[in-house]
């Protein structure tokens, strides 16, 4: 894989970048033109996808930062992006290309002061791991094998220029006004800057360390806190596959359960009992280690859940408030998913779209096992996804729609589904966090 000698920090220069992603996207859209007369319509739009993912892909990686951090986000969801967008944009999770050891040499030493040789008693020059915001170096600390996580240059002080160059295009695509997305981007803007905070990482890291220490097969390294800084991040390194990895892996059943059990367990334990989750539901955040426990890692996008919106985002959980029109409505209105300046055949627009949401999305709520290998319960999450892509009535409902923290707690109600999804994991306890939960 290449390395990068060289990422653009100005805005001018990320601009720059952007118009050269922008130019080359055109060119696509012109051979897609061509394409047509000789080819299938389907085949020459797969061709176009393919094309643009790879040049999307390739611009934003060389950027880094919030810009490529917005397409791993995108990836999570199946339904969200042609497949040859979403297979592209996964590698964001841990696999992109790496800053070359020169520079990554460079930035550790103007946050600590001294060379990694110096640090540590050794270091590998070339990363382990590369994602969106910085990557990982193998090292030693007297003989005790650590992960440097990097943070790359300039990406903190990009964040809020990158989103506001971002913002336009992402209202044309959506067809959405400004004043209706204003508060999810303010957001995402804010977890993004809390991301390239890495003393905020490990006071979430140890916080969460400390609180899952009562969940069986959870493993949470530990910080060696004199060798980290505002931009760099010391831990134990957790030998183990990637979760996306493990998935392919030929192992039994019971070797799936496990894993998902602990993964599922991790979730619901952290949110029920804490109003805490982590945020950053992908593969390459989690590894499963040769003795089979859950390894959970970057602690960097930690959302804190409100009470009153965890009260009524959790009654809808339960169908018998979905099937009862008037608590369903309050809720709906709760959520700001209804508002004051509906008229009565929006709400019921509204009412109707949710209702058949939360029936399929609830489904594994409903029972005491979910077999969550069931291919058919993800097709139906797939076909609604695509519904509400496209339900034109839907689009003509004017004005902003739902709580601001339904932007993360959604994100990682999807792609904890699709992780469980991914581990083809067989029946699963769906309540047996509370087994572990405090009295």
């Amino acid at each position: 894989m290449k390395t990068l000698d060289y990422i653009p920090q100005t805005k001018i220069q990320r601009a720059g970048k952007l118009l050269k992603i922008g130019a080359q996207v055109g060119k696509n859209y012109a051979k897609y033109v061509g394409n047509r007369i000789i080819l299938s319509e389907d085949d020459a739009r797969n061709k176009l996808n393919s094309a643009n993912a790879t040049n999307i892909y390739d611009g934003l990686s060389e950027l880094k930062g919030s810009a490529l951090k917005m397409a791993q986000m995108m990836s999570l969801d199946d339904g969200l992006l042609p497949k040859e967008f979403v297979e592209k944009f996964s590698l964001a999770q841990f696999s992109v290309p790496p800053l070359s050891g020169p520079l990554a040499r460079k930035v550790f030493r103007k946050n600590m002061g001294r060379n990694p040789e110096e640090v540590f008693s050794s270091f590998e020059r070339e990363s382990s791991y590369a994602a969106s915001i910085g990557q990982v170096h193998l090292a030693e600390i007297d003989g005790n094998k650590v992960a440097v996580k990097i943070q790359y240059p300039g990406v903190a002080q990009s964040i809020i220029s990158d989103l506001k160059l971002v913002k336009p295009i992402a209202l044309r695509m959506l067809k959405l006004k400004n004043d209706e997305v204003e508060e999810y981007f303010e957001e995402v803007q804010q977890k993004l800057l809390e991301e390239t905070n890495y003393e905020l990482e490990k006071e979430n890291l140890e916080e969460a360390r400390d609180l899952s220490s009562v969940l069986p097969n959870i493993v949470i390294p530990k910080i060696y806190d004199s060798y980290s800084g505002k931009s760099v991040l010391t831990m134990e390194w957790m030998e183990g596959l990637h979760l996306s990895e493990f998935s392919k892996q030929q192992v039994s059943l019971e070797e799936r359960n496990l894993i998902a059990q602990s993964l599922w367990d991790f979730y619901l334990f952290h949110i029920h009992n804490y109003k805490k989750v982590h945020a950053d539901p992908h593969p390459g955040n989690f590894k499963v280690n040769p003795q089979n426990e859950l390894v959970v890692l970057d602690f960097g996008c930690m959302k804190d859940i409100p009470q009153d919106f965890y009260n009524s985002f959790f009654k809808l959980a339960d169908l018998k408030n979905v099937h009862d029109d008037c608590v369903f409505e309050e809720v709906l209105k709760e959520l700001d998913i209804i508002t004051e300046n509906d008229n009565a055949k929006a709400i019921e627009t509204i009412k109707s779209t949710f209702k058949k949401m939360l029936c399929i999305i609830n489904k594994p709520f409903q029972y005491e096992k979910f077999d969550f290998s069931d291919p058919a319960y993800y097709q139906e999450l797939l076909i609604l996804g695509n519904e509400l892509k496209n339900d034109e009535t839907l689009k003509s409902l004017n004005g902003k729609r739902g709580s601001k923290h339904f932007v993360y707690v959604n994100r990682t109600l999807i792609g904890l589904l699709g992780l469980m999804n991914s581990l083809n994991a067989g029946d699963i306890l769906v309540d047996n966090y509370m087994t572990y939960s405090k009295k």
